[in-house]
């Protein structure tokens, strides 16, 4: 019982750590791209380990095992990467100041988000073109 208690307090305590950084990077770093870090990767372990920590106390201390924590926690895993690629897209097709500054990619292609919008905005002329 004494050892299912430390590793409760440690998981508890290694998520308020991230959850810290998380909070402290989302109020501090200079920009949108920068801050978005810190929700999406040091908040998101910080909250499943709190979630797991609940989880393991409520089916080891309490002897009632629930899975609704698990689930949170799977949940914020797979919706947080889909989150932040969305809100760097659209960051990044919304500042035109951003698509100057980014790197060539070093293949015929270039970035996966600008070509995708590129092509929408073709497709847009064709289909008005050909509709007059």
């Amino acid at each position: 019982m004494v050892i299912a208690e430390i590793v409760i307090s440690l998981l508890i305590l290694v998520g308020a750590f991230f959850l810290f950084v998380g909070s402290l990077g989302l109020a501090k770093l200079p920009d949108l791209m920068r801050r978005l870090h810190g929700p999406t990767k040091a908040t998101t372990l910080g909250i499943g380990s709190m979630l797991i920590a609940s989880m393991l106390y409520f089916w080891i201390v309490e002897g009632n095992p629930s899975i609704h924590e698990l689930l949170i926690t799977l949940f914020l895993f797979l919706t947080a990467p889909v989150t932040a690629q969305m809100i760097a897209k659209a960051y990044i097709l919304h500042n035109i100041q951003e698509r100057e500054v980014l790197t060539e990619t070093g293949r015929p292609v270039g970035w996966a988000t600008l070509d995708a919008a590129e092509a929408d905005e073709h497709s847009e002329v064709t289909q008005t073109s050909s509709n007059a």
